[in-house]
């Protein structure tokens, strides 16, 4: 009997550790240079201001680079406002897929706001999720947001 429930134990141990060897094997995959490349992205949500919530939306792109410099543009609008803007900034992507980044919007090269992300890579590192956790606005006003964003890596063919 004794000897039954030590090899139950034994097979059981094996097939635990037989599950986890792929997830430990995925976490392994994600680094900034494995995240490296062209991303095309959407975010929408709200921005919450003293004169009531205003819709917000956003397409666009970016390179992310090995060592996590992010360099893009995008084109936004805010309650039905129009805006075309770069992008610059950094993205720090940790083993697990998870990752967080600083990102600056300018225009005309005069800084607008600043963002603070957290980002999931997912699929293979071929598609990210965000959340904006902080958008400050260059004398340090903190303006209240709920935005997320969607992005895929972009394959460009020659």
């Amino acid at each position: 009997m004794k000897t039954n429930l030590v090899r139950s134990l034994l097979a059981l141990g094996a097939v635990l550790a037989a599950s986890l060897a792929p997830l430990q094997a995925h976490a392994a995959f994600c680094s900034n240079a494995a995240m490296a490349g062209n991303w095309a992205y959407t975010y929408s949500g709200t921005i919450f201001t003293p004169a009531g919530p205003l819709p917000a939306a956003s397409v666009g792109h970016f390179h992310l680079d090995a060592a996590g410099n992010v360099n893009g543009s995008q084109s936004r609008t805010v309650a039905g406002q129009f805006g075309a803007e770069d992008i610059a900034g950094t993205i720090s992507v940790n083993s697990d897929c998870s990752a967080s980044a600083t990102i600056n919007v300018l225009v005309d090269g005069q800084l607008q706001r600043t963002a603070e992300l957290a980002l999931i890579f997912d699929s293979s590192g071929n598609h990210l999720r965000a959340i904006f956790q902080s958008l400050t606005l260059p004398g340090g006003t903190n303006v209240p947001v709920v935005l997320t964003i969607d992005a895929n890596r972009v394959v460009l063919k020659n």
